[in-house]
């Protein structure tokens, strides 16, 4: 008897894997949608990254900060970055179609721990009126994020009923 859960795929990333990849195939051949942010950030592009990706049943939306497309980075506080981002993170949910209630996770990065309470609130704020309770979630500290003035990176992962 293998140790190996039954779930996994042996079947080689060139076959099955590379449709997925490719963006042409998703859950039950629903196609993957890729987003770039609205707006974009200054990175998507030169970084290749989309800012939401929805497959099947399932929408993420990738590591968000507070800055905006000309490079200013909203607000000075934790509380105040966070707050932008969950602005910014819920108009991406809305392009298709959802809400805070449809977000399952979310994972938040913070450049100094012992301000994490600041972040909790901006997250309690927008998730504390969800029927049957917020998202499952992770605050972690990060030596720092892309640009120095970025004190709160968040992303989440919705799922579509």
């Amino acid at each position: 008897m293998s140790a190996e859960p039954p779930h996994r795929s042996h079947e080689p990333a060139g076959a099955a894997g590379a449709a997925g990849a490719a963006g042409s195939g998703g859950a039950a051949g629903q196609p993957i949608r890729r987003l770039a942010g609205d707006p974009p950030s200054p990175w998507e592009g030169e970084f290749a990254y989309s800012r939401v990706v929805s497959a099947g049943p399932w929408v993420l939306v990738g590591g968000t900060t507070s800055i905006d497309q000309t490079g200013y980075v909203v607000g000075t506080t934790p509380y105040e970055q966070a707050a932008e981002i969950f602005r910014k993170l819920l108009h991406e949910l809305s392009r298709v179609g959802l809400t805070a209630a449809e977000v399952v996770q979310t994972r938040m990065y913070v450049t100094d721990i012992s301000r994490g309470g600041e972040v909790g609130r901006a997250h309690g704020e927008v998730f504390g009126g969800v029927e049957g309770g917020g998202p499952v979630t992770s605050m972690v500290e990060v030596g720092r994020l892309i640009d120095p003035r970025m004190l709160v990176e968040i992303e989440l992962v919705a799922y579509r009923a």
